[in-house]
């Protein structure tokens, strides 16, 4: 049926042949030819893509046309430098950052007048008081209650009127 595996001691066991350098040259010639088309094939189409989205741009806002400032084309540094130089006075927001800072030296500064005492308006008396303290105060006094037009005193509400008159039924 099946012959058995001859083997002869004496062959070695290893190969005798080394890889050729010829294939690994050609095959790393291959692979940079390779590598350089698809290069080619990725500026080419986004040189493509690049020319198809700036014909597709829409214009450049009127103001900044009398400015001189394109941020399409210019760099955000020198867009900037021009804005300052060249923008009509005031500029709302310069800077995301500095607005963000400013925002929060503003909130500490609320925080340090509503948790203080000082006067609002000395003259007539009027002061201002921290929150906590107003919420306390008003807690213990209450609201305050206008009497509404056309009704009666809320505390004379709940008392009888008393006249010298009495009634009888029926008369």
């Amino acid at each position: 049926m099946s012959e058995p595996l001859q083997h002869d001691p004496r062959e070695s066991s290893f190969e005798q042949q080394d890889l050729g350098v010829a294939g690994i040259f050609y095959f790393m010639v291959g692979l940079a030819i390779v590598i350089a088309l698809v290069y080619g094939i990725v500026a080419g189409l986004y040189h493509v893509l690049e020319a198809s989205d700036q014909k597709r741009q829409t214009p450049v806002n009127p103001m900044a046309i009398k400015t001189g400032v394109d941020p399409r084309s210019m760099t955000f540094p020198e867009v900037q430098n021009k804005v300052e130089a060249t923008f009509p006075q005031p500029v709302l927001e310069r800077s995301e950052q500095i607005q963000a800072s400013d925002y929060g030296k503003q909130l500490k500064e609320q925080d340090r007048i509503l948790a203080s005492y000082d006067w609002v308006d000395q003259k007539n008396g009027v002061v201002r008081i921290p929150i906590d303290k107003a919420m306390d105060l008003l807690a213990q006094r209450g609201l305050p209650v206008r009497p509404e037009v056309g009704t009666a005193q809320p505390s004379q509400a709940g008392k009888p009127k008393i006249t010298g008159k009495t009634s009888t039924p029926g008369h």
